[in-house]
């Protein structure tokens, strides 16, 4: 998929930010100011996420979207998206890992849930910096699982991001967890999927660069 040097812009330069400007730079691309990009890549804040979309629409620059938390105008994205005639990839989560662990509690939960024996809950925690809670990675794991799934939220110190699933019966509890070790999967997930969003228009999840 790498196959051309991009010029792309980074928006938000906390950690996450930091972590994304070495692993674009590893894999050879350009880092430019927003306005000078062809691709912007956003890891700021929930709360400046629909007002950002719309400056980078306007300046026709094509969007991967890192930031959570603003899932609830999603309609009003899909109508940004189509006026400035740009293309935007979002993702709750842009790591492979947890991509990948979605499907399994899918699949997991399909199988488990058909015995009424069983019920479900998740926990995630996440460092105290992060403002959204419950995390997107624990919404689209409730989506996953397709049934009422009851979620606590843990923000401490300075943990990257664990997400767990527990099926529990009086018999047994099985336990899944997706544990990040750093935040450099989630960068590379955003610089990959960048990659992928070159010269597309439309609005786009991780979902369909795997198809």
């Amino acid at each position: 998929m790498n196959t051309k040097r991009l010029n792309l812009g980074l928006v938000g330069y906390g950690k996450m930010g930091k972590m994304v400007e070495v692993i674009l730079k590893k894999r050879s691309h350009n880092l430019l100011e927003p306005d000078q990009a062809d691709i912007i890549i956003d890891f700021t804040h929930p709360d400046a996420a629909l007002e950002n979309i719309q400056k980078y629409g306007e300046m026709g620059k094509n969007i991967v979207m890192g930031t959570t938390g603003w899932y609830d105008k999603l309609p009003e994205v899909e109508k940004m998206v189509e006026e400035y005639q740009i293309g935007m990839l979002w993702a709750p989560n842009f790591s492979l890992g947890v991509n990948l662990f979605l499907q399994v509690v899918h699949e997991a939960a399909k199988r488990y849930l058909s015995y009424p024996e069983y019920k479900v809950a998740g926990i995630e925690w996440h460092h105290d910096q992060k403002k959204d809670a419950p995390s997107g990675t624990a919404i689209a794991l409730q989506e996953a699982i397709e049934k009422p799934c009851e979620f606590a939220s843990v923000r401490c110190g300075t943990i990257p991001g664990t997400h767990q699933i527990l099926f529990d019966s009086e018999a047994d509890l099985i336990t899944l967890t997706h544990e990040a070790r750093s935040r450099e999967g989630f960068a590379l997930g955003a610089v990959v999927a960048a990659e992928w969003l070159q010269d597309k228009k439309g609005l786009f999840t991780l979902k369909d660069t795997f198809s």
